[in-house]
């Protein structure tokens, strides 16, 4: 079933994005422990033969790339565990540049150009930056660049970090409406437990690879560890955490071990590799998964049962009424949780006042609302258009 599944995929897809790990390209020939290894200039000669067959096979194809921090600490001879920000900055600062002329040199020998998108949280959190960015990968790909995507790492700080490069491959496949999103992983996908962990009786490892998932659940989410690889930010949870957002955008998602390179080849040729995460849904709308996944929220907002069943049940925006607690310090328009009596998430959205003027109209009906506040007043305090479900 699974594999008809993919094949149907396949059939389907345009547009692929294909994540590549620092751990992926890095130099494991070498013996050389993690922290000291550097760019695998033999990976991504590889990797440019093995994209060039899937472009040829007619396949739109963006690259997200990992690496930067890793080159620069191999050409800074930096091989610290723990480099403070400005370090890493300028790892990445000299690393990235080191990166793209690797990419260009060898996919240029394959006859493809690239081009270099540098992102960062800002880019993604404002809308109009965010569409721009859109227009830019379609304009790419109509000419047959290939567009390689890495966070600004050598700008950003922790607190505008989009975070890891799993997060960011799947909003640049959401953003860039991809039918296929590929996370090169150093393990072969995700397992029922630790594939290193052996059976103590058997001396074997009772693991076992999980070929399709339909519904990324609590139980799914506990059985992806972290990476034990220094050099990867991320880990399976985080891929995990990308596979369910692009999920709800309508997106696949396949895990892959990327160590293997013949296993990119194999997926396209329809073999069942890696895990693969899809439900066959629809989508949820453009812009109102902009604001459940690509946002930072800045608050939170906890309701009271009537207001989370108006929510849930009946399709409606939030009121006053029904808000018990505000917290975090948010702006008009800005992004915030919605929390039900229990503390659990149910809901995102756009929120209509700021926090301060939120705070002191908490409980109250629509006409005192209206009288406390005057000409600035809005009915609704997350308006149903700027509120999804979760």
């Amino acid at each position: 079933m699974s594999r008809e599944l993919r094949k149907d995929i396949l059939k389907r897809a345009k547009r692929v994005v294909i994540k590549v790990g620092s751990g992926v390209i890095s130099d494991h020939e070498s013996g050389k422990v993690p922290l000291e290894r550097g760019l695998s200039l033999k990976r991504i000669r590889s990797y440019a033969k093995r994209i060039k067959a899937i472009a040829d096979a007619g396949y739109e194809v963006i690259l997200v790339s990992s690496g930067a921090i890793m080159a620069g600490r191999e050409r800074l001879n930096l091989k610290r565990p723990n480099l403070d920000i400005p370090e890493k900055q300028a790892c990445a600062a000299i690393g990235q540049s080191f990166l793209m002329r690797s990419y260009e040199q060898y996919f240029e020998k394959q006859g493809l150009k690239v081009a270099q998108i540098l992102l960062g949280h800002d880019d993604l959190e404002n809308r109009k930056r965010y569409l721009n960015i859109r227009h830019t990968l379609e304009a790419l790909l109509d000419h047959g660049v290939i567009p390689i995507v890495n966070e600004n790492d050598s700008v950003t700080v922790d607190e505008i970090k989009i975070g890891d490069n799993d997060t960011l491959s799947a909003n640049v496949a959401c953003m860039a409406e991809a039918h296929l999103l590929i996370l090169l992983s150093d393990v072969d996908g995700l397992f029922t437990s630790d594939p290193a962990k052996a059976n103590s009786r058997s001396g074997a490892s009772s693991a076992e690879l999980i070929s399709h998932v339909d519904r990324v659940t609590s139980a799914i989410e506990k059985l992806a560890g972290k990476s034990k690889n220094p050099l990867a930010v991320g880990g399976m949870f985080t891929k995990v955490l990308a596979a369910k957002k692009t999920m709800s955008f309508g997106i696949p998602t396949l895990i892959i071990n990327g160590l293997k390179g013949e296993n990119l080849k194999k997926v396209f040729n329809g073999t069942q590799v890696g895990t693969l995460f899809w439900s066959g849904e629809a989508k949820i709308k453009d812009r109102k998964h902009w604001i459940a996944h690509t946002l930072k929220p800045a608050g939170s907002i906890k309701i009271d049962a009537g207001a989370r069943k108006a929510l849930v049940e009946r399709g409606k925006s939030l009121l006053a009424a029904g808000v018990v607690k505000v917290d975090g310090k948010f702006e008009f328009g800005g992004a915030v949780r919605i929390l039900d009596e229990k503390g659990k998430e149910i809901a995102r959205g756009l929120v209509n006042y700021n926090s301060r003027d939120l705070d002191q109209i908490k409980g109250m009906k629509t006409a005192a609302v209206r009288s406390l506040v005057g000409p600035n007043f809005y009915d609704e305090v997350i308006h149903r258009d700027d509120l999804v479900l979760l």
